[in-house]
């Protein structure tokens, strides 16, 4: 049965890595009966981390979803992993919700992940409230833990209630909005606080603002109805205490949410409906509009798609529109998911999430419906390894795993290498791809072998330069022959390709065309017919094809324009074939006399330390070609360091910072752009790629 949308919260809890999320969220189903018994993170029985990697190494490695009923709410929580290499786990959860529960560590306090979760909550426009977890810790500073937030996240983040003494001491709490009469122990005054709470409340209601500037005071019931107008307005970002440990505060988070989450109403859901931007309706009756978020594949290799559903009814059995399908797609049973257990149901309505089992035609990102709700975007992976499987003839048993982790992980990219026949597999960080390497032999039975890491280095030229190339072969009978006059230019990154080829820059322009993902642009300026207009389209696909190879060292070729100018062909002799052949070699030709280049990605970093150990971080990042652009104080004696540094010399960076700051620190990074390589650093990498071509 659909349930009333206005009874239904979704939330994902997001933060850094060891704040407590999992166990938080064991212990709201243990407190609301949601399940029995006592489920733990440590000794592998969490209803959330149910996965056996996840057993092992005893922290979340997917996002699992779990619900629950309170005060006539009924409650979905997406729980996601805190390390900043499973992020993508993080973003596809924050599309399917409205609120962004962000738990932050009450001794470490902010960290660099907890940022993260703040921007990435920010993009899928959700509401945020955050959850100060371990309070019963040795030495909280609670005053200046909310000092250290409200710097990093704005004056709209209040405590909603504080905590009655802090480590053993720890109690109890006391709510600021209604302050109680006794409020002995209470680590601060909750007064002044509650002055501040009540203005960020009311600020979302001019009537009551301008009563209470005239002397008014809002009752606590307009208060209470108010709150998630303001959680989604972005007046205030509640502050709440817990500790799971000793079992603080968890009743009150649970009123809280009942209070401040966001009603799947509260966010305008967006869709384009025969290419026009349309709001969407939640109402159950409404055109089918859902989106699938996450894509698990179990052990028995049973696929679960996990969907949200914005608009309209999903029934089980339907035969639905489903993203690039060309045909209806057929859903089996919808599924209630409890951690990685299953329960049918016939229908899900608005604001309810579900999981789809065995349909090969969903996707994560994929549309469910007639419309076309926005793309899932996720960060670019930017670590490679060359995989092989270690035993012979498993190749095509690595293959299909590795489909299948593509599947599960956006933030995971396969591609095979047609000069070296090598599967390669790129992530976000060499965690992430030990913890993939670990489930293809848990879960696939499949033991791989790895390269080092694989850069992605890209060529490119720096001056303009022409030739021509004729490619002439005669074998009995009829022949080949193709000739191709061509002069090369940089294309900068960025530049408007209409732009760069007018007809100032190119009189004789007949035709252009652009491919964006190499940022390749050529330009047709034949005269007179000497290369017949039949033979141009083999000409760009011999173009293409060498982009895709390379030239100087094998890595694709990346902003570059390319005019074919003139050239020669036969009555008899000429065909698509000799052209294609001629095109590519004459690109060889003219982007060897162009200075050529090699690109590679450079990164942004973002990295967390212990104040003390600031000096060590920028000592070590100029021996990594790396620059500092910026740092800031993130409280809790904790500073973030903003820098860029050229991928191939942080590939292993983890291991390096953690010992440094004795693992305290921590580090994201996110492509930047691509930039050309110091010539003592090309000399090197042209070395290895020449010694790798011999061996082949």
């Amino acid at each position: 049965m659909v349930k009333n949308i206005a009874d239904i919260r979704n939330l994902a809890i997001c933060g850094h890595g060891s704040a407590g999320k999992t166990t938080l969220i064991d212990q709201l189903l243990v407190e609301t009966g949601a399940v029995k018994g006592n489920p733990s993170v440590d000794a592998g029985t969490s209803v959330c981390d149910f996965d056996d990697e996840e057993k092992q190494h005893k922290h979340s490695i997917e996002a699992s979803l779990v619900h629950l009923d309170h005060a006539g709410r009924h409650f979905n929580f997406l729980d996601t992993p805190g390390y900043p290499d499973l992020v993508g786990q993080m973003i596809g959860a924050l599309r399917a919700v409205e609120t962004a529960l962000i738990a932050v560590d009450a001794h470490a306090g902010v960290k660099v992940n907890t940022r993260r979760a703040w921007a990435e909550a920010g993009s899928a426009g959700c509401g945020r409230i955050i959850v100060l977890t371990k309070l019963d810790a040795e030495n909280v500073d609670f005053p200046a833990l909310v000092a250290s937030i409200k710097e990093a996240f704005g004056n709209g983040c209040i405590p909603l209630n504080v905590p009655i003494g802090t480590g053993d001491s720890l109690s109890g709490v006391v709510n600021t909005l209604m302050i109680p009469a006794n409020v002995e122990g209470a680590v601060v005054d909750p007064r002044p606080i509650h002055e501040a709470l009540v203005e960020s409340i009311i600020e979302v209601d001019e009537q009551l603002m301008e009563r209470y500037f005239a002397g008014e005071m809002p009752s606590d019931e307009e208060l209470s109805q108010l709150m998630a107008n303001a959680v989604a307005a972005g007046t205030l970002t509640p502050i709440v205490c817990v500790s799971a440990k000793k079992h603080v505060g968890i009743a009150e988070l649970l009123d809280l949410l009942t209070l401040a989450a966001l009603a799947p109403t509260a966010i305008a859901r967006h869709a384009l409906v025969n290419g026009d931007d349309v709001t969407l309706k939640p109402d159950p009756s409404a055109p089918l509009a859902a989106q699938v978020f996450k894509t698990r594949i179990d052990p028995f290799v049973q696929r679960l798609s996990f969907l949200r559903v914005y608009a309209g009814t999903l029934r089980r059995d339907a035969i639905v529109h489903a993203g690039d399908a060309r045909k209806g797609v057929k859903l089996g049973a919808l599924l209630e998911v409890q951690g990685g257990a299953t329960h049918a149901v016939d229908e899900a309505g608005p604001g309810d999430i579900v999981a789809v089992a065995k349909c090969e035609d969903l996707h994560t990102g994929t549309t469910v419906g007639d419309v076309e709700l926005p793309p899932i975007s996720f960060p670019t992976p930017m670590v490679g390894l060359a995989v092989a499987p270690k035993n012979r003839g498993d190749e095509v048993k690595l293959s299909g795993a590795l489909h299948k982790i593509t599947e599960e992980d956006r933030t995971i990219h396969l591609e095979h290498d047609p000069e070296t026949k090598e599967m390669v597999i790129t992530g976000m960080s060499e965690l992430h791809l030990l913890l993939t390497k670990e489930r293809l032999k848990r879960r696939d039975h499949v033991e791989i072998e790895t390269h080092e890491p694989k850069i992605p280095y890209r060529e490119t030229v720096q001056i303009e330069a022409d030739g021509s190339y004729r490619h002439k072969k005669q074998s009995g009978g009829s022949g080949q022959f193709a000739e191709v006059h061509a002069r090369i230019y940089p294309f900068p990154e960025g530049a408007d390709p209409v732009a760069f080829a007018s007809k100032e820059r190119f009189p004789q322009l007949k035709n252009t065309h652009y491919h964006k993902a190499s940022n390749f642009l050529w330009v047709d300026t034949v005269v007179g017919g000497s290369i017949p207009g039949n033979f141009m389209p083999a000409i760009e696909k011999g173009f293409l094809e060498r982009v895709k190879s390379g030239v100087i060292a094998g890595f694709p070729v990346q902003n570059v324009c390319v005019e074919v100018y003139y050239g020669k062909d036969h009555p008899v002799d000429s065909n698509e074939t000799a052209f294609r052949i001629a095109a590519s070699k004459v690109l060889a030709e003219i982007f060897k006399k162009a200075k050529p280049a090699l690109l590679e990605p450079v990164v942004n970093l973002h990295i967390s330390v212990p104040a003390t150990n600031v000096g060590d971080v920028s000592s070590d990042l100029p021996g990594r070609r790396g620059q500092m652009v910026g740092m800031e104080s993130s409280g809790g004696n904790m500073t973030t360091i903003e820098a860029k540094a050229p991928l191939s010399e942080v590939t292993t960076y983890a291991r390096t910072l953690s010992s440094m700051t004795g693992g305290q620190g921590s580090f994201t990074m996110d492509f930047s752009h691509y930039d050309v390589v110091p010539g003592n650093v090309q000399h090197d990498v042209l070395s290895k790629a020449k010694l790798k071509e011999e061996e082949d």
